[in-house]
């Protein structure tokens, strides 16, 4: 299957509602894997959440900021059933997470070792919720809504001119 590249230039000020036109509202390129995803930006204050709606499930986006700095808050949403395996790089630090389908418990881990899990006080924790499409927090999965993860100042602490995110909805 041949793999297609979407690029799409967003200016978060367009895409936001409720937000003042300004100058100082950030852009993001955002080149995703497949030419069906789609990845919407939202910017209020020093907040950028990114809703990624992927109908295949299993795919990549590459989020490049145009401003000299990322916003304090960035949070992901990822429109999916399940997350299988959840993946952020800043080109030096991978931070990974799986959300299990039976208990929807959910494990985190750095750089490759998923033998050694997260711990909540550590700097590259990742707040992982469930909701559904109304906004309300759910417990069970599969998911009529979407995974909210808020990605850790400490992936950001060296200013990356971008973050690379994969994800795995569910095994086929």
């Amino acid at each position: 299957m041949l793999e297609h590249l979407a690029i799409v230039a967003v200016m978060a000020a367009v895409l936001s509602t409720g937000c003042t036109n300004s100058v100082d509202e950030p852009q993001f390129k955002i080149t995703t894997k497949r030419d069906n995803d789609k990845v919407e930006v939202k910017v209020e204050n020093d907040k950028s959440v990114f809703s990624v709606h992927s109908p295949f499930g299993i795919s990549q986006a590459v989020i490049e900021r145009a401003d000299e700095n990322w916003s304090d808050i960035v949070k992901l949403r990822l429109q999916l059933k399940g997350l299988e395996n959840f993946k952020v790089t800043n080109g030096m630090i991978t931070l990974e997470a799986a959300v299990s389908s039976q208990d929807s418990s959910v494990r985190l881990w750095k750089d490759g070792k998923e033998d050694s899990p997260l711990a909540a006080q550590s700097p590259y924790w990742m707040k992982i919720r469930m909701f559904s499409n109304e906004g309300k927090l759910v417990k069970t999965i599969p998911l009529d809504g979407y995974f909210e993860i808020q990605l850790p100042k400490a992936l950001f602490e060296d200013n990356p001119k971008s973050i690379t995110v994969n994800w795995i909805d569910f095994y086929r």
